[in-house]
């Protein structure tokens, strides 16, 4: 495992509780790298330099900026190898191995959660059908849900993500500051929050979608960016997002 941060935290122990022998943790912060290691019962290093020949399949999750940094530095001798990457294109690793691959789960990690991987859509690709075929057996091995997907779909899923996950949660932010600045609590949002996810899984996002944009109810729109004028750096989000809503609307 060439990274130590939360993908590969995940990854690590998913791999271990399935009887995979973790043989190596590179990280390059020794806190991180020991303590991941330790939790899979593997050797660790902080300098690649010093990475082991002996593995089946090197698994590189490091952040996309540091990625080609990070191969230049690899020296495996043609051994299968993977990146973990929504959107960095496969033919990455060609330099570092003749054989190659995406191992990419779709969820979003935290190194202090727990999650089931047995429902996670882990997205692989390999530049041959043999390599191919273990990196599907691998990743059956954690998982229930194992899908074929090339680069140009990697990135579109990427994407969707960041829109469904990473800016939703960015809006979750702005309600909590918003609600906290009026001597209210979250939480009292945390069922109407649960019940828009749930909802969604029955139901297309669109026919789902609620509120004053998609009723055109300019009335309580205005009266929203009217108290929105004490977090101007709010309302222009709130204004975007209601455009947006009705003229998707209108365009169905």
């Amino acid at each position: 495992m060439i990274g130590a941060g939360n993908v590969s935290s995940h990854l690590a122990k998913a791999f271990d509780k399935t009887g995979k022998n973790i043989i190596q943790i590179f990280g390059r912060k020794t806190n991180y790298a020991r303590s991941l290691a330790e939790s899979v019962s593997s050797g660790f290093i902080t300098n690649l330099s010093k990475l082991t020949t002996e593995a089946d399949l090197y698994i590189v999750s490091v952040p996309d900026n540091i990625l080609t940094e990070v191969l230049e530095k690899i020296n495996i001798q043609n051994k299968l190898i993977v990146h973990t990457s929504g959107t960095v294109e496969m033919k990455v690793l060609q330099k570092t191995s003749e054989n190659y691959g995406v191992f990419y789960p779709l969820q979003t990690f935290t190194k202090t959660k727990n999650v089931d991987f047995k429902n996670i859509p882990v997205c692989i690709e390999a530049n041959n059908k043999i390599n191919l075929d273990l990196l599907d057996e691998l990743a059956k091995s954690i998982s229930e849900n194992v899908k074929h997907v090339n680069s140009e779909q990697r990135v579109t899923l990427h994407i969707a993500a960041v829109f469904a996950c990473n800016f939703s949660n960015y809006l979750y932010t702005i309600a909590d500051e918003i609600l906290e600045k009026h001597d209210l609590s979250f939480d009292l949002i945390k069922p109407l929050i649960q019940e828009t996810a749930e909802k969604i899984q029955t139901h297309k996002p669109i026919k789902a979608q609620t509120g004053p944009a998609i009723r055109e109810d300019y009335q309580t729109i205005e009266a929203h960016l009217k108290t929105l004028s004490k977090f101007p750096e709010f309302k222009d989000i709130y204004e975007i997002l209601s455009k947006k809503i009705i003229n998707h609307k209108k365009k169905k």
